[in-house]
């Protein structure tokens, strides 16, 4: 009874502590402006089974891809080992599930080993990958201090779970040659089980020290989430579900300036009211919640900026910096409305000091980076809504624009000819 409810009080706290800071993520994501993307839902359905469950775009490195699919098919499927692990926990009772599985109870945890090697071979090549191979998308100026730490710290967490797993498996296995009601199987434990000790006793606290440590880590793990890049395992499934369907490159329109536009050109035309905001965007609550949400589910893969075009060519951009820039300025944000109220304003904003206009400027907006991501992620609108505000509320950009401005606004066309000299070069002048 000690143990169950020392297990029920860990549970509950990890818990509330994990719907606490989730609920402090959404309320950060809900301050973004709205955005409707509640239509075609039979296409929506589509693209997250396709893109968050199906894992499509990841195909396009396929070492990665293989790699990641251990670890994503292992944790899934191990998941039910963890629900029985929580159902022993609070009723105190012993792998509960072996009884109404019978026989089927053996093939199940031999699958449940063999994903474990799987997660564990992964886990220790995407260690060697970012730590001895040095590959280059993991690095960048944004990939400093915490950023480079979060990604090791949960490969090896990962790790110490699925050696925690096979050893109170093993310690099991080792068990059964005392008792005969033992459940059998354990086809990769039981060959680790010879280097265990064989007393009783020291095999049963082995194995409970390492029942305690796989489902407590387990729930540590939960709440390091929402502290870490790898937020993106719950949040992918919304944040590809509510992807944006239109074609890419195709820029949304500002409802107020769009009425100005066509009055203008129709005196008749009678605009229905639209809100006039901000042009653009300076801070993150001008962005949408979708964006927002983006930011959080960013798991800093690095494949927009490694296939950037102007990273490439030594720009300053970073498609995974914009992200994690936003992700910083709207968690900072949230953080000031916890400590001194939500009428604060500390004086900084997203663009200036998170985001240099060198950075926004040097976007080709080639939407190499959109494709790229794995979760449909869009940098790229950030970017352009930075540029809206600049361009619209400060009458700021670089000369080569204002240039083309100008030429638009005089001769309706980019080039500096006026509009009667256009066909000139079809008379050979």
């Amino acid at each position: 009874m000690i143990e169950q409810v020392i297990f029920i009080l860990i549970l509950a706290a990890a818990i509330w502590l994990f719907s606490k800071n989730v609920g402090k993520i959404r309320r950060n994501i809900r301050m973004g402006r709205p955005v409707d993307r509640s239509d075609n839902p039979a296409l929506r359905w589509k693209t997250m089974a396709k893109v968050a469950l199906g894992q499509s775009k990841m195909g396009k490195r396929p070492v990665a891809a293989i790699l990641h699919l251990f670890i994503y098919v292992g944790f899934v499927i191990i998941n039910i080992e963890v629900l029985e692990i929580l159902i022993d926990g609070v009723f105190g009772s012993h792998r509960v599930f072996s009884r109404p599985l019978g026989s089927y109870y053996v093939y199940l945890i031999d699958a449940f080993e063999f994903l474990a090697v799987l997660v564990l071979v992964a886990c220790v090549a995407f260690l060697a990958r970012r730590n001895i191979l040095h590959l280059k998308r993991f690095n960048g100026v944004e990939m400093k201090n915490w950023p480079k730490s979060d990604a090791n710290y949960i490969l090896i967490a990962e790790i110490l779970l699925m050696c925690a797993f096979l050893t109170m498996n093993a310690a099991e296995h080792r068990l059964q040659s005392f008792h005969t009601d033992g459940t059998g199987g354990f086809a990769i434990s039981g060959a680790l089980s010879s280097i265990l000790p064989g007393n009783e006793n020291a095999l049963e606290l082995l194995e409970r020290g390492c029942w305690w440590f796989h489902i407590v880590g387990i729930l540590a793990f939960l709440n390091y989430l929402p502290y870490s890049k790898h937020f993106h395992i719950l949040l992918a499934f919304p944040n590809t579900y509510y992807s944006n369907l239109n074609p890419k490159g195709q820029f949304s329109n500002m409802a107020s300036v769009t009425n100005e536009v066509k009055a203008m050109l129709d005196p008749s035309f009678k605009p229905e009211p639209a809100e006039v905001a901000r042009f653009g965007a300076k801070d993150v609550t001008d962005l949408t919640w979708k964006n927002l949400m983006e930011a959080y589910t960013c798991t800093e893969c690095g494949r927009c900026t490694s296939v950037c075009p102007a990273n490439q060519t030594g720009k300053l951009l970073s498609p995974r910096k914009i992200m994690m820039d936003t992700r910083d300025r709207i968690t900072e944000v949230g953080l000031n409305i916890d400590k001194r109220g939500k009428d604060h304003t500390d004086d900084k904003t997203l663009l200036d000091n998170y985001i240099t206009r060198e950075e926004l400027w040097a976007c080709t907006t080639c939407n190499a980076c959109v494709d790229a991501c794995p979760v449909n992620i869009n940098p790229l609108e950030i970017i352009t809504e930075m540029r809206r505000y600049v361009v619209m509320e400060e009458s700021q950009a670089p000369a080569s624009l204002n240039n083309m401005f100008g030429n638009v606004e005089n001769n309706g066309a980019p080039w500096k000819y006026s509009q009667a000299d256009r066909l000139n070069w079809a008379n050979g002048a």
